[in-house]
């Protein structure tokens, strides 16, 4: 019997879950039936990038933004009229009155944890959208069919925030190297220029600004680019920088792919100062360059990274100074060795016998 699954990929080309949303596109149609229909859930706007990734995919231009009363009244609205046999929402938020089979992707619980938005510059605001994500995070953790997170970490971590009874409905699906950076070659040693790199959003829970208060007081020769979003956050940052910071620190925004792979590779290590992560894209991406990686001593990062990390209590700064005085004073500095395969081909492929098992 023909099935009609949903796709939402309303984020489709917004930071972190954009390059998973991508690679699951990508690597989809190697694994998908015609004998099955599949709707893809977009911004108008991205409608022909839908259909580039292949022509099983029927776009359904959707212009409801995630987090508003839209998402939850004109997106449930296009949603029944589509009478899915199965809906894969990909990211927190879904309208909750849905009432057919999904299941979700939970990229990370940072949200539960840490404010992460611009609404954590207004009280009110803040406490107002963080009870309204709240609510909509229990109905979709709760109706969710099954529930896919990246790292073993994000199910142990939902484990213990609702119970054990969840655990079997929780399927640990590893993310990996986006196909962008596929076949791209390591610099030598001797393209190595004088900087660390850090590469990701601005939010709070990222804890970059206490990164570059390290960075200033480590008295390193070298100097410290950021890589990220030209937004809001950003601009807060260099706001706050001293006269002193400015100069040893270097933002580049809004920069393309080809910039960020030359990044990696003139780069001394990649630091990575995040208080809580669900996976860690840039972890993965450097240790495609063989780049030495500074990283927080959580347990993601253990968990990609086992030791094979220079590694800091991401809430002490004597500690990142510490680990930056430690990896300039290596002789052979430490290489980061992924603890097993991280692939995005794979999480497609396990990802659609979820499909085929709950549609």
């Amino acid at each position: 019997m023909k099935k009609k699954i949903g796709i939402d990929a309303r984020l489709l080309f917004q930071t972190g879950v954009g390059t998973y949303l991508q690679n699951l596109l990508h690597f989809l149609p190697e694994y998908i039936s015609p004998k099955n229909s599949y709707y893809i859930y977009c911004l108008p706007k991205d409608k022909d990038a839908i259909s580039s990734f292949s022509p099983l995919f029927i776009p359904r231009p959707s212009p409801f933004l995630w987090h508003t009363i839209d998402e939850q009244i004109g997106f449930l609205s296009a949603l029944q009229k589509d009478n899915l046999d199965l809906m894969h929402f990909t990211y927190f938020g879904h309208p909750i009155l849905y009432p057919r089979p999904f299941i979700s992707t939970i990229h990370d619980l940072t949200p539960l944890l840490f404010k992460t938005g611009r609404a954590s510059t207004n009280k009110i605001a803040y406490l107002i959208k963080k009870i309204s994500f709240n609510a909509v995070f229990h109905n979709q953790l709760f109706k969710s069919r099954a529930i896919i997170t990246p790292t073993m970490v994000v199910k142990e971590q939902l484990v213990q925030l609702f119970g054990q009874e969840w655990e079997k409905k929780i399927y640990h699906i590893n993310e990996g190297l986006s196909y962008k950076f596929l076949g791209e070659k390591n610099a030598s040693e001797d393209n190595k220029k004088n900087y660390y790199l850090y590469v990701g959003n601005m939010y709070p829970h990222k804890n970059v600004k206490s990164l570059t208060e390290a960075f200033h007081k480590s008295g390193s020769s070298n100097k410290l680019i950021i890589a990220g979003p030209d937004d809001y956050f950003t601009k807060l940052l260099k706001n706050s920088l001293s006269g002193n910071e400015k100069e040893k620190i270097v933002f580049e925004t809004g920069g393309t792919l080809p910039k960020l792979q030359s990044l990696y590779k003139g780069a001394q290590a990649l630091v990575h100062p995040s208080l809580s992560e669900g996976f860690g894209l840039p972890i993965i991406e450097a240790a495609h360059y063989d780049l030495p990686i500074i990283a927080s001593d959580i347990p993601v990062f253990r968990e990609l990274l086992g030791t094979s990390y220079y590694s800091f209590d991401p809430y002490a700064v004597t500690s990142i100074i510490s680990a930056i005085h430690q990896f300039e004073k290596d002789a052979i500095k430490k290489k980061p060795v992924l603890r097993q395969k991280y692939s995005f081909e794979h999480m497609a492929e396990q990802t659609h016998k979820l499909y085929e098992k709950f549609a």
